[in-house]
């Protein structure tokens, strides 16, 4: 067998073409003399170009397909095995109020459908954005949901000069929960049982009424009233419908508006006085309180309304199977009865695949809304 010289690659590189290849492990090198070897003895493959970037187009196109079908089934496989551990439910309310008391019962209804502990957190403060930040900042690992209220979902972005979290970006939509019924009330001992004679009193002693309420578009709705009738009422803030209830009962602050649910056994026993409601009709439990819309026409104000959501980026198959348990549940007759009829809530029935596009009008009502009632963003 003839003797092969080693190729010099410092004096004949510069020379020769480089038109052949080498294979090792799937790589290509350049060699660029067909009769030699390089040093660790392999022989080239003859007459074949190297490849240049458009050559690898389609074998990069194929990879791309084959990357994202594998991420598909992989979160396929994940929603048919989740939950694998205790799931957390984020409400931007304190403990007590109507939120959360449905947050609480669906929650326990979850647990048992899911087979795993559905742990409810409270993050009150801050007009609801302490407790939606801490949503948008969770994993997105389909074990943290959020029971979040249309304040922080449409209201804010208009109400503040900046929030710590973008309401458009930073959520998944999973099911419009229920809307509030809302109702403007005061303690019974100022004897007052419609607007005019509200309005009356508070002139009659300025500065000295106060409304609590413990969302920002409740206040904004108060202040409009105030613009409308001069009326001198002071607003008082809260974190939860519960201690809103509690200082109307007290009398330390004696006017509110908020929703039935937080006070149905106050106004049934009259230790609570209801002015008129918000909805669209009178409350089938309550008939006798008349609708705003009826008391001083025109339009009346939107509900607020509670909705589950998920961090950006939780997987479509989670965000499907928790959209489609939460319809199971409230669509329920007796979940209906205890938590809609014998609440004064109102069900949705928006489910997932019409919750995006709802939420995007809102926000153009609520535009509307803040910009009419006169404060401006803080």
């Amino acid at each position: 067998m003839p003797q092969l010289r080693p190729f010099d690659y410092a004096q004949e590189s510069e020379t020769l073409p480089r038109r052949y290849l080498y294979v090792r492990f799937g790589s290509f090198s350049t060699d660029s003399r067909p009769s030699a070897l390089r040093r660790d003895g392999r022989r080239p493959i003859l007459n074949q170009k190297p490849r240049k970037w458009r050559d690898a187009l389609p074998r990069f196109f194929i990879a791309s397909i084959l990357a994202v079908v594998s991420l598909v089934v992989c979160a396929s496989v994940a929603a048919q095995d989740y939950p694998t551990r205790p799931i957390r439910v984020i409400i931007s309310l304190g403990a007590g109020g109507g939120g959360d008391v449905f947050a609480r019962a669906l929650a326990d209804e979850l647990s048992k459908t899911l087979h795993q502990p559905v742990i409810v957190e409270n993050r009150p403060g801050g007009a609801l954005n302490i407790g939606t930040r801490a949503c948008a900042e969770s994993a997105p690992d389909g074990y943290t949901v959020c029971v979040l209220s249309s304040e922080p979902m449409v209201y804010n972005q208009f109400a503040f000069k900046s929030l710590p979290f973008d309401p458009e970006k930073d959520f998944e939509p999973i099911s419009l929960l229920f809307f509030n019924t809302l109702a403007l009330v005061t303690n019974r001992s100022l004897k007052v049982r419609t607007i005019p004679e509200l309005v009356a009193l508070s002139k009659a002693k300025p500065s000295t009424l106060s409304y609590g309420t413990f969302s920002f578009p409740l206040a904004h709705f108060m202040e409009k009233l105030k613009q409308e009738t001069g009326a001198d009422i002071v607003r008082i803030p809260f974190r939860s419908g519960s201690e809103v209830v509690n200082a109307v009962l007290s009398g330390s602050t004696p006017v509110a508006i908020l929703a039935l649910s937080n006070m149905v056994p106050q106004l049934q026993s009259g230790h609570i006085t209801a002015l008129v409601v918000t909805g669209k009709t009178r409350s089938p439990l309550f008939p006798d309180i008349p609708t705003l819309a009826e008391v001083r026409g025109g339009e009346n104000y939107p509900a607020t309304w509670f909705g589950l959501f998920a961090p950006a980026g939780t997987p479509k198959p989670i965000i499907a199977r928790l959209a489609h348990e939460v319809a199971r549940i409230v669509d329920d007759r007796g979940f209906r009865q205890r938590m809609y009829i014998d609440r004064a809530v109102e069900p949705s029935g928006v489910r997932l695949e019409e919750f995006a596009r709802f939420i995007r009008d809102e926000r153009k009502t609520a535009e509307l809304i803040v910009r009419a009632s006169g404060p401006q963003p803080k």
